[in-house]
């Protein structure tokens, strides 16, 4: 069959290279960047390959608004209608016949098949269009198609093709494959900076930015906005504001296929577009007459949290690579402006390329599928970044719990099931669960679930179901049909949870057990069985419910925003609490009271359901509840009484002093290790007021070594016996031992006073006769033959009735003044 000529674009200069490349390396990397024409030209050049025979070319687009724009495009080039040569397959919607050669399909329809038709019979290359996306399906589709082309198909061809990738990594990922690269045609589009403050909201920001725009500029505008709900709000600001013969045309993924069409669509002559978009309109899509681009720098990007198990979305900041995608859509077709909402300087902070979603998802699906492919570790595959580890794990333990896989990590019969059909694992199990009767609806619940927008944006998936259910638009009857064809998917086992009812909250619990949630607190504040709390709207009618399902969930973990649930049955809930539920008597430490509490308590996973006061049991469990308790209120709160203070502190004096064998008795230490040198000591106590201070002074006590305890009233004595009979205490709150004692009391004495067998002196603190301090030494003969005459002057003048001899080493000691006689 005679072609039509293919348009001469850039990358006709390299497609023969490419095609040799592929004819004998079987592998390689094409980077062109966007304009260049490789999406198109691509799969229609390699038509005439021989290494394709008459196999397939698969081109694998990460959206179905690129995939139906690219096989409209390379139809038309061929003078055709989609669906003879060039078709599609997506979810929802294919267009192909007997004479397709080109098939433009979606990164999860061809994981699909690779899971289905392992050697891809039929298929000679498969094309890998904008890698750099990085999507979790696309990054698994080349790690699969990597596993088919070594394993069972050495013919088959593999071509990465992107703008912006480092071509040499990918090339290393596909055994060291040629890279051939393409220059672009893009016309020169002009950088402008126009900041946002932090404090303007986003949408206002864009809204003035569009109106100068138009004031400014020709031609229409690409807007790029984080996501739908920024995209109305924009809307509705320019409602009003735009001059006449301005269409205003949002652009996002929850649209239905023919809207999204209408706006990449070029303008009706005479008028001016402005094309609201998320970044589905970043790649692999030309928007013929847009000459302006306004770039809020912002994405939504789903984050996976593996303590949690829920995804949430999070509005950041675009990467460079991303930056310069958006500015290239200006320049497509002519000369334009790019218009980016932030400062110039702050371009150069921003991330190279964009975060791939394999390190920042739900990584369910990958697990369940390479388990069907006979692979139980994900790592051990080709990927170009490998799967994190905690959220493999966390993944593998939701299918155990869902069923899908065993405790060994295999796929069961019901993960079997599961897998084969077009759903993520969770709500795969809600279909293979549900009761024969109700597999449909459950069918038309997951369709509603992964196909953003239908039935509306209530909260209530309920009442989202219902009005799908009356809706006769044409993506409700695709919707409609696709459940039907899930529904009667051959091979769901008999075995499903007949006792599970048939309400959306009974469907929704077999996909979600973990997020059944109980009302708690004030109306619409809920607990999820995973712990995570989540809100309603006071004055939404789910939020009068006592129990929930929530399948959608944003924001903080201790009040995430529900975006979707529905009502559960209370005979529900009580089927649920019997099959999972568990009573647990918990012992715990009341910090308020200061007390051991002991309650036992019924759960469903970490909500409470309810919860009754029990007697504290003696034994371990109190102890070290009573000991947490302590840790937690800190070492300060234990009563040791003046005694107890005292035997502390000396005992830490010897630890510092000379270490082991005298033991480490800082508040750490002791915090650290209270199950074994205090427990034993206070049998019975359930709180700190039943702690007597004798037994914390016989604990310390216990801490001393066999030999070291005996050692320890002659090394750090408690008291000074004074020449005149007095016993003065010693202080041991520094690192050196202070004795205070009235000068009088130490006449007489030619030695410095010592402790620890006499090797350490104490600090002495002489005190005048009323105890006010008069000198500090640790050099009692030297104080006597030095400044004690100064001392002695001062002494006489102050207190005349008491004795103040010249030379005191040689007098006798006295605590009293002079005798009247």
């Amino acid at each position: 069959m005679t072609r039509p000529p293919l348009p001469d674009l850039p990358v006709s200069a390299v497609l023969d290279e490419l095609a040799e490349a592929l004819e004998t390396r079987r592998r390689a990397v094409l980077v062109a960047p966007p304009g260049a024409g490789k999406t198109t030209l691509v799969p229609l050049h390699l038509l005439g390959a021989a290494f394709r025979g008459d196999g397939k070319i698969l081109l694998i687009e990460p959206r179905r608004l690129a995939a139906r724009a690219a096989a409209r495009r390379m139809a038309q080039i061929l003078g055709e209608a989609v669906g003879e040569t060039v078709g599609w397959r997506m979810r929802l919607d294919t267009k192909v016949s007997a004479r397709t050669r080109i098939e433009v399909i979606t990164e999860g329809v061809f994981t699909r098949m690779v899971l289905s038709d392992p050697e891809l019979a039929g298929v000679a290359a498969v094309i890998f269009d904008e890698f750099h996306e990085r999507s979790l399906d696309g990054d698994f589709g080349l790690a699969l198609a990597l596993d088919v082309a070594s394993a069972l198909r050495e013919d088959l061809r593999l071509l990465v093709m992107s703008a912006t990738l480092d071509g040499a990594r990918v090339a290393r990922l596909l055994g060291d494959a040629p890279v051939v690269e393409s220059q672009g045609r893009a016309f020169p589009v002009t950088i402008r900076y126009r900041d946002r403050p932090g404090t303007e909201p986003v949408e206002n920001a864009v809204a003035a930015a569009v109106r100068a725009a138009l004031a400014e500029e020709t031609g229409s505008l690409l807007v790029f906005l984080p996501g739908q709900r920024e995209i109305e709000r924009v809307a509705e600001r320019l409602r009003d504001g735009v001059p006449a013969g301005v269409i205003v045309a949002p652009l996002y993924g929850a649209m239905e296929g023919a809207a999204q069409d209408t706006a990449v669509k070029p303008a009706p002559a005479g008028t001016r577009k402005i094309v609201l978009a998320t970044s589905i309109a970043e790649t692999s899509l030309t928007i013929d007459g847009v000459s302006v681009v306004i770039d809020s720098g912002l994405r939504r990007r789903p984050v996976f949290e593996p303590a949690t198990g829920l995804s949430r979305l999070e509005t950041v900041r675009i990467s460079k690579a991303a930056a310069d995608q958006r500015a290239g859509r200006a320049g497509r077709t002519a000369p334009g402006t790019a218009i980016r909402l932030w400062r110039a300087e702050q371009t150069a902070a921003l991330e190279p390329f964009d975060r791939p979603e394999i390190l920042a998802s739900d990584l369910s699906g990958l697990v369940l599928d390479c388990a069907a492919w006979g692979v139980g570790e994900p790592a051990e595959m080709a990927f170009l970044d490998a799967p994190p580890a905690p959220a493999v794990a966390e993944a593998r333990a939701l299918l155990v719990e869902l069923g899908g896989l065993g405790a060994d990590g295999r796929l069961t019969d019901e993960g079997a099931a599961m897998r084969a059909l077009p759903l993520p694992p969770r709500l795969a199990r809600m279909v293979v669960g549900a009761p024969p009767a109700a597999r449909r609806d459950a069918a038309m619940l997951a369709v509603l679930l992964t196909e953003r927008g239908l039935g509306g944006t209530d909260n209530d998936l309920g009442e989202r179901l219902r009005r799908l259910r009356n809706d006769d638009g044409p993506r409700a009857r695709g919707a409609a049909k696709l459940a039907r064809r899930i529904a009667a998917t051959p091979g769901i086992p008999d075995s499903a949870d007949t006792e599970a009812g048939s309400e959306p909250g009974d469907l929704l619990a077999l996909a979600y057990p973990d997020r059944v949630a109980i009302a708690r607190g004030a109306r619409g504040h809920f607990v999820l069985a995973n712990g995570r709390g989540g809100v309603l709207d006071a004055s939404h009618a789910l939020a009068r419910e006592k129990f929930i399902v929530v399948a959608e969930l944003q924001g903080a973990a201790r009040a995430g925003r529900i975006l979707a649930a529905a009502a559960l049955p209370a005979a529900s809930m009580e089927r649920l609490v019997a099959e999972r539920g568990t009573v647990e008597d918990v012992v715990g430490f009341d910090m308020a009271a200061r007390q051991v509490r002991a309650r036992r308590v019924r759960r469903l996973g970490r909500a409470t359901l309810e919860e009754a006061p029990q007697p504290v049991p003696a034994g371990e469990a109190a102890a070290t509840a009573l000991a947490d308790g302590i840790r937690r209120l800190g070492f300060a709160s234990l009563p040791f009484g003046k005694d107890g203070e005292r035997l502390l502190r000396r005992m830490r004096f010897l630890a510092a002093a000379y270490g082991p064998p005298w033991p480490d008795l800082s508040d750490e230490a002791l915090l650290a290790s209270l199950e074994t040198w205090l427990m034993p000591y206070l049998p019975g106590a359930t709180g700190l007021a039943q702690i007597a201070p004798g037994a914390l002074s016989e604990a310390l006590r216990g801490l001393l070594p066999e030999g070291v305890a005996s050692r320890l009233d002659a090394m750090a004595p408690t008291h000074f016996a004074a020449p005149t009979g007095s016993m003065v205490p010693i202080r041991y709150e520094t690192d050196q031992p202070v004795l205070a004692i009235r000068v009088q009391e130490l006449f007489g004495l030619i030695r410095h006073p010592t402790i620890a067998d006499g090797r350490l002196k104490l600090t002495l603190e002489l005190l005048s006769p009323a105890h006010r301090p008069i000198q500090i030494t640790r050099d009692l003969p030297g104080f006597w033959e030095g400044s004690w005459a100064d001392v002695r002057a001062e002494l006489r003048g102050r207190y005349p009735k008491h004795e103040w001899p010249e030379d005191p080493a040689r007098a006798r000691a006295t605590a009293k003044a002079k005798s009247r006689r």
